[in-house]
C-alpha cells in the first residue's frame, strides 16, 4: 500500500495556526465553482505527501476556484491547489496552497479551518464558450488556465472530492478534514488547454508536475462549508491516527 514519503517538516513552515476548533460552518449561495485536475509525474506520487495520506495511482493535482458572491465577510474568490490522495478509504485532495483576494475570509479560513490561505489576486473570468483562471501572489503568477467549449452536464453527474489541510492545532501539528457539500444547480464539462503552473509561488511541494490534462468543469450552485468533526496525525495512516475534536 502506498503512503507518502515527504517530510512533515516540509509543509509545517507554513501551516496556519487554529485556536480552536470550533468553526461552525458557512453557507455560500449562487457560487461559482471551477475545478481542472492534472496528472503529475510519477517522481512526485509520493513525494508530494506527508506519511499519513495514501497518493493516488495515477497521481494528480486539483486546482479548484470559488466564487462566493455574498459570505460573512463579503464577496470572494479562492483558488486551491490540492494533490489527490486517500485518508484511510475516503478520497481526499491535501490542500497544499490558497490564496484568496478579501483578507477578512483569509484570515477566518485559516484560523478557524486551518487552510493554508494567503492574499493575492483570483480571476475566475467564465463566457458563454470559456473559462479562464488566474491566481498571482505579490504580483508573481502562480497558476492560469484557459477552458473551452462547455458542454451540458446533469447535476448528479459532478462529484468533487474534498479536503485536508496541515495546520497547527490546539492538539499539535495535524492534517484537518474539511468537507463540504455542492448543491449543483447548473454544470458543464470543458476541455483543458495547457496550463501555467509555479508551485513555489503557489506554495506547492516542489516535486509536483503537470503533465496531462485529465478532466475540468463549471458548476453553479450552493455550497456548504460544514463544522469540524476529525483530524489525523499527518505521519501515521487514518485508520490508527484518526481522532475527533469533540
Amino acid at each position: 500500500m502506498l503512503a507518502g514519503t515527504a517530510s512533515v517538516d516540509e509543509f509545517a513552515g507554513h501551516a496556519p495556526t487554529m485556536a480552536s476548533f470550533d468553526s461552525g460552518g458557512c453557507n455560500f449561495r449562487d457560487v461559482l465553482v471551477f475545478q481542472a485536475m492534472f496528472e503529475i509525474g510519477i517522481d512526485g506520487r509520493q513525494a508530494s505527501l506527508p506519511p499519513g495520506l495514501h497518493p493516488t495511482n495515477p497521481p494528480t493535482a486539483v486546482f479548484q476556484a470559488w466564487h462566493c458572491p455574498q459570505s460573512p465577510w463579503g464577496p470572494f474568490t479562492l483558488a486551491q491547489a490540492r494533490v489527490g490522495c486517500r485518508s484511510g478509504l475516503r478520497p481526499r485532495g491535501m490542500t497544499q496552497g490558497c490564496v484568496v483576494d478579501n483578507p477578512e475570509a483569509a484570515e477566518s479560513l485559516r484560523s478557524s479551518w486551518g487552510l493554508p490561505v494567503r492574499l493575492g489576486e483570483v480571476r475566475l473570468d467564465t463566457s458563454y464558450h470559456d473559462v479562464a483562471l488566474e491566481v498571482a501572489i505579490d504580483g508573481r503568477s502562480a497558476f492560469a488556465v484557459h477552458a473551452v467549449d462547455p458542454t451540458p452536464l446533469g447535476e448528479d453527474d459532478v462529484s468533487y472530492a474534498t479536503t485536508v489541510s496541515l495546520a497547527h492545532t490546539p492538539r499539535g501539528l495535524r492534517l484537518v478534514q474539511i468537507d463540504t457539500d455542492l448543491a449543483v444547480r447548473r454544470a458543464e464539462r470543458v476541455t483543458l488547454r495547457r496550463p501555467s503552473f509555479d508551485a513555489a509561488v503557489f506554495g506547492v511541494h516542489h516535486s509536483v508536475r503537470l503533465t496531462h490534462p485529465v478532466a475540468a468543469s463549471l458548476c453553479r450552485g450552493e455550497l456548504d462549508l460544514h463544522p469540524l468533526r476529525y483530524v489525523c496525525l499527518p505521519d501515521v495512516l487514518a485508520f490508527t491516527g484518526t481522532e475527533s475534536v469533540d
